[in-house]
């Protein structure tokens, strides 16, 4: 029995590193962020649901950055929650909740997703202006 259960222990933790190390290699592919590669969390965030921000913008903030940054006139229009849900396609229902959740809980939704505290996790996270000065170009205007 003890030798099946450690087997059990060992083949999950090999599983489950190649598992995690293939997010790694794929978020390393597509350019993300990440500078190494660790399982599990330190101590300080055992048990913390933790939200991950670089920025709080509105749509109006963000129509203005994108205007900005790629010198095309980008519009926001701020659509009610009722009518996006209206649209019919798959999912539109699941997006007016989320957009009708920002809207009615906006300061509990920024609070649960800290700057400062995305920041002393990964110091290099950019803010929306500084991930638009780095990826305006890659964004595709037609």
């Amino acid at each position: 029995m003890g030798i099946t259960l450690l087997s059990f222990v060992v083949v999950l933790g090999v599983l489950i590193f190649f598992h995690e190390f293939g997010h790694f290699l794929i978020a390393r592919l597509f350019g993300v962020g990440v500078e190494k590669f660790s399982l599990g969390f330190g101590p300080r965030l055992i048990g913390k649901t933790v939200g991950i921000a670089g920025d709080h913008v509105t749509g109006a903030q963000m129509a203005a950055g994108l205007t900005k940054a790629l010198g095309v006139e980008i519009g926001y229009n701020a659509v009610p929650a009722d009518v996006y849900r209206s649209f019919g396609f798959p999912g539109a229902d699941d997006l007016g909740n989320m957009f009708q959740f920002k809207r009615d809980f906006n300061a509990d939704f920024c609070a649960a997703r800290s700057v400062e505290f995305s920041r002393a996790l990964n110091p290099r996270l950019q803010t929306f202006a500084q991930w638009l000065e780095a990826n305006a170009g890659r964004i595709p205007l037609a």
